[in-house]
């Protein structure tokens, strides 16, 4: 558009890319021109739904089923494996997965790199005092004790079985954050009403539920707000702590009743649920790079739990 203006502000005629002569409008053909830019930025539909741009990694270009659908067999076999070296095997494996195909934060990456096995040493420990004697009594390592209190002993065979307890729920937790990460939850509910026919009555209005949670959070800030602009929200304690809390009910449930009202007036006015089926603006197919990552997925999967198994 820039380039229009400034050929009209070259040309004798002087037309604004507006589509109006300069001298209609009533500004020079230069003051329009510059004028032009500013206006084209201001030409924003606020309505409109704006798309956050993806990084350029490789799950985020994937469908959401397929992030999700390839970890979730994983998970299974993780869930009933036993030892260590498997659930390690999926944690390094899953680790990679996000590292090449994530953009992830400084934080993030120190958190995976450094959290995980520290999170993975305590919560052995955790694990491992809870863990009847008894029961490890025939483990090899059952005659090694780390720590004696009294009767008590805290032996290695224990800490082994409690490692290998977190380690499995860091592997389902890494796993989970595959889909998580790289994926909104609306185009996990557009895809499955797309691939997986799921009812749009049901995938949408879920989807609306779930969006009432952050604007309740907003609401309470404002009444809390308004509570202590009245002077009403005052005293310290666990009493008036629930003084307080019993306070809030009452006009956020107002609230909230006026929003879900707003809500379903708005979807009726818009002819939700009158059609057994609808289109969507923004399409979620199922590409063959979609199966290729989860062929290629599985296969790597197989190969280290065949590997790892039972070690």
């Amino acid at each position: 558009m820039s380039g229009g203006g400034a050929s009209g502000a070259s040309g004798t005629a002087g037309a604004s890319a507006s589509g109006l002569p300069a001298s209609t409008s009533g500004l020079p053909a230069r003051a329009a021109v510059e004028f032009e830019p500013h206006t084209a930025s201001l030409a924003v539909d606020p309505f409109a739904e704006h798309r956050v741009q993806r990084p350029a990694r490789f799950l985020y270009s994937l469908n959401p089923l397929a992030k999700l659908v390839a970890p979730l067999a994983v998970m299974v076999i993780v869930v009933f494996s036993r030892g260590i070296a498997l659930p390690l095997a999926f944690i390094v494996f899953a680790a990679a997965v996000l590292l090449i195909g994530a953009k992830l934060s400084g934080r993030a990456i120190a958190a995976l790199l450094i959290g995980t096995p520290v999170a993975a040493l305590a919560l052995g420990v955790t694990f491992g005092v809870w863990i009847d004697p008894s029961s490890v009594a025939d483990h090899p390592a059952a005659s090694v004790t780390l720590i004696s209190i009294g009767d008590w002993e805290f032996t290695l065979a224990a800490y082994l079985v409690g490692l290998a307890t977190a380690l499995r729920i860091l592997a389902i937790l890494l796993l989970s954050l595959i889909a998580g990460v790289t994926s909104t939850g609306t185009e996990f509910v557009r895809s499955m009403v797309e691939n997986l026919r799921v009812p749009y009555r049901l995938g949408y209005t879920a989807l609306a539920a779930l969006r009432f949670v952050p604007r309740f959070g907003h609401e309470l800030e404002i009444i809390r707000a308004a509570h202590r602009v009245r002077g009403t929200d005052v005293g310290r304690g666990p009493v008036a702590a629930v003084r307080r809390a019993l306070g809030y009910i009452v006009p956020l449930l107002a609230s909230a009743i006026r929003h879900a009202e707003r809500v379903a007036l708005a979807m009726d006015a818009r002819a939700f649920g009158a059609h057994r089926t609808r289109t969507e603006r923004h399409s979620s197919p199922w590409r063959v790079r979609d199966t290729v990552f989860v062929t290629c997925f599985l296969a790597v999967s197989i190969v280290i739990a065949v590997a790892t198994w039972g070690r």
